[in-house]
């Protein structure tokens, strides 16, 4: 194990346990920042994900988009690969994908220019911590060569973090929302 990766653990653990307080505690309309910020976006293909362990669920503002434009969900292909996005609706068919996370039943695949990405911790700079599969690193740097592709990073206020343990194959977020506000980064 090299020194960054035991290094990025022991971030992932407490960023963790930060994250499963915030959870606990939160109320409900966490969401609201996060629906100001895609109405401006209305019919542009999105990615959502459906929350998993305490992570901030994003799935009302989802629904409101999926009254305007095409949602997807992220598919995970295989270890090292990009992900997909599967097309999602209000009430489709799911089914378990891996590491526990629902997916349309029917595969319906789309390319989003919006990405609502979830994170294990976040910093002020735009930086994001995952679970160390890289795989939405991966699938930003593909779709960032193909169009303008923009991240928001979506977390409780509790997961920010200072001197995360980033590597240049760390893919920056354009934007982060949390139930108390909106950090933008014009500069990536």
């Amino acid at each position: 194990m090299t020194d960054l990766t035991a290094i990025k653990a022991e971030a992932r653990k407490a960023a963790f346990a930060r994250r499963k307080q915030a959870h606990e505690a939160a109320g409900p309309g966490a969401a609201g920042h996060l629906s100001q910020v895609l109405a401006g976006h209305r019919g542009v293909p999105l990615s959502g994900y459906m929350a998993i362990r305490t992570e901030i669920d994003p799935l009302p503002v989802m629904e409101e988009a999926a009254a305007h434009g095409p949602v997807g969900v992220p598919v995970i292909q295989g270890k090292g690969l990009p992900l997909k996005f599967s097309w999602w609706e209000p009430g489709c068919a799911l089914k378990e994908g891996p590491f526990g996370a629902m997916i349309p039943e029917a595969d319906d695949f789309l390319e989003p220019e919006i990405l609502i990405v979830p994170l294990v911790a976040f910093d002020r700079n735009g930086g994001r911590l995952g679970y160390g599969g890289g795989f939405y690193d991966r699938t930003l740097e593909l779709l960032r060569s193909k169009r303008p592709t923009l991240a928001i990073g979506f977390a409780y206020a509790a997961q920010e973090a200072e001197n995360l343990p980033l590597e240049p194959t760390d893919q920056p977020l354009d934007m982060i929302v949390t139930e108390s506000g909106v950090l933008s980064f014009s500069d990536h």
